[in-house]
């Protein structure tokens, strides 16, 4: 007798079943979750222990990072690559697949993390390490890899719920008002959203009868289409919440300026990214057709979003506030590539994933030590930076030109994809709009450099002043603050300046998501793609 879903006989199932004992080598797809989790774990037991635990979970990003980098050049030279929990055959059992899109954003999401890891000794109390503030970046880590490189929705709200529980508890450390108010928005939207969420996914389970994505995957294209929208709506509603596309979006500058700066550039280059990955995949990879159902939305949300993200950051007197801006018109980029769902949009908006998750960290790194020389978070009172630290100075404003996408900053060249997208498609609004978001993001960013680092005083009559409240650096604040970012800096311009082997990455992950036929074979080697 066939199990449900299966054409197959017992006899070569049982086979199949036999064959899912995963190799040795092809645990390298569980293990960024797995190290996350237990080194988590072990912090919590030796908590009491405070000068073990950063260099303890600073190891462990760094074994994260060598098992992605392991998993993205397995993934690049052979495909996709699947291991199913428990040896149950797909869809009973919950199965980890990588693949290069999955891949590329979970090596980016750990690579800077160990870049904040060692920026946050500068500014983490003792009593925040005792509290547990390592074992929840870890977690953090934990949840966003796992969501990355799962291959099962269920198990992608297990992974949302594991970042919501983290950075709810990274949000409030140091229990300041102002983190209590932020973490009280944050919270709220976040739980509103992955109602939807669980909501959908209660839709599509019962239409499809599974939650696995290959499956999905299969059966999607039989089911009947005004279903299957709705649930793709809910997608996208849940999805662009947690993404903070426009309308949905006030959350985000409202919270990721309230805690220390570290965690915001955490959040600003992990949380949103996930949930315009989330949505990447769903609509690409799992529901094609509701997407094209769905286009005209996502194109008029990315409109919005692109034109009036960057208008609320020129607004903005709170530094990390009007960054939070600039986060959110990068979401709206990713929603244009995801309205055109063309292999080179799609390209393009993975790109911009990328790029976003390490520039808008290391951009709230450079803030956060702004902060800390002036003193001060509204740009009406810092002034005079450049005079005290002009290596800090320059890196903001060539991040600055990279969120805007000028050249030849690796922001410049998703953008150029997207263009080019639109062009072919005769998308001409679209096209125009990234154009006007890159003029508008320009004009926001070059404003806070102009009143932060190059004004040399205060805003008002002290303006032409010297700034009296600007110190340097102290050398703990170089090394650990200032150095690490500026090899992230340094990184983020070496992509701009020879981005090819990014430019084949993200046109093979797109193509793997229009094209699901690989991935549907790792995990389901006994069943073909339509």
């Amino acid at each position: 007798m066939a199990l449900p879903g299966t054409s197959e006989s017992p006899i070569p199932i049982a086979q199949a079943m036999i064959q899912t004992v995963t190799a040795s080598a092809d645990w390298v797809v569980i293990l960024p979750v797995v190290l996350c989790l237990m080194g988590g774990g072990i912090l919590l037991m030796f908590r009491n222990m405070r000068g073990v635990q950063a260099v303890f979970a600073t190891l462990v990003v760094i074994a994260v990072i060598a098992c992605d980098i392991s998993l993205f050049a397995r993934v690049v030279t052979s495909g996709p690559l699947t291991m199913t929990m428990g040896q149950w055959l797909p869809p009973f059992g919950i199965s980890f697949t990588a693949d290069a899109l999955g891949a590329l954003f979970a090596l980016a999401g750990a690579a800077v993390t160990l870049v904040v890891m060692i920026y946050v000794s500068v500014e983490i109390a003792p009593r925040e390490i005792r509290y547990g503030f390592y074992p929840l970046m870890l977690l953090l880590l934990g949840g966003v890899s796992g969501a990355f490189l799962t291959g099962d929705l269920f198990n992608l709200y297990v992974w949302f719920e594991t970042m919501l529980i983290a950075s709810f508890g990274l949000i409030i450390m140091g229990g300041r008002k102002v983190q209590l108010d932020g973490a009280l928005k944050y919270g709220f939207i976040n739980f509103l959203a992955t109602t939807f969420f669980l909501i959908a996914l209660g839709y599509l389970y019962g239409l499809l009868g599974t939650l696995n994505m290959a499956d999905i995957a299969l059966s999607a294209p039989s089911a009947p289409v005004g279903p299957m929208t709705t649930v793709a709506a809910l997608f996208l509603l849940a999805f662009g919440m947690k993404a903070a596309v426009f309308p949905v979006n006030a959350w985000l500058p409202a919270s990721y300026h309230t805690p220390a700066a570290a965690v915001s550039a955490l959040f600003a280059g992990l949380l949103t990214k996930v949930g315009a990955y989330a949505l990447i995949r769903t609509l690409v990879l799992l529901l094609p057709a509701s997407r094209d159902a769905l286009a005209p939305v996502i194109t008029g949300l990315a409109v919005l979003t692109m034109v009036l993200a960057p208008m609320g950051a020129i607004a903005q007197t709170n530094l990390r506030r009007a960054l939070g801006f600039f986060i959110i018109g990068g979401i709206g980029a990713i929603f244009a590539g995801l309205a055109m769902g063309s292999s080179r949009g799609i390209a393009g908006a993975t790109l911009y994933v990328f790029h976003s998750i390490l520039t808008m960290t290391a951009l709230y790194l450079v803030a956060g030590l702004a902060e800390r020389m002036t003193g001060a978070t509204d740009t009406r009172q810092m002034g005079g930076v450049y005079s005290a630290s002009s290596p800090l100075s320059i890196l903001f404003l060539v991040l600055v030109f990279a969120v805007a996408g000028l050249p030849p900053f690796l922001g410049f060249w998703p953008k150029l994809m997207l263009v080019e997208a639109g062009i072919a498609q005769g998308d001409w609004l679209i096209v125009y709009v990234i154009l006007a978001n890159s003029f508008l993001t320009s004009i926001a960013g070059t404003r806070l450099w102009a009143h932060v680092f190059w004004r040399v005083g205060r805003e008002g009559e002290l303006s032409e002043v010297p700034n009296d409240r600007v110190r340097r650096l102290n050398g703990r604040e170089t090394g650990f603050g200032l150095a690490p970012t500026a090899v992230l800096v340094a990184a983020i311009l070496a992509l701009g300046l020879w981005p090819n082997p990014l430019f084949e990455t993200s046109r093979m992950a797109a193509q793997g998501l229009i094209d699901n036929a690989a991935y549907v074979k790792s995990v389901s080697p006994q069943r073909n793609a339509p």
